[in-house]
């Protein structure tokens, strides 16, 4: 098995997103796996649409409160959006 860099990508759908004051909830979906996240504060001045396409960013981290992964969602010129653990 190939162990996942920080560099890596992996392309996603977004799914949802939800409209707040000054954030957007922005739920994807990993193209091949089907897998879904939720980013609760993406600016709320970037467009994003249900069906847009984004990148995934994953990093292995040591477990915190039962997470092991960073999940980072950028756009297509590589500019990081937001952030969570899984």
């Amino acid at each position: 098995m190939n162990e996942i860099r920080e560099v890596d990508r992996f392309k996603c759908k977004v799914v949802s997103v939800i409209k707040n004051l000054a954030w957007k909830g922005v739920t994807v979906e990993e193209v091949d796996t089907k897998g879904r996240v939720y980013f609760g504060r993406v600016n709320g001045e970037i467009e994003i649409n249900p069906g847009d396409i984004f990148y995934l960013g994953i990093k292995p981290i040591y477990e915190i409160e039962d997470k092991t992964m960073t999940v980072t969602l950028y756009d297509a010129e590589d500019k990081k959006l937001d952030w969570t653990l899984v």
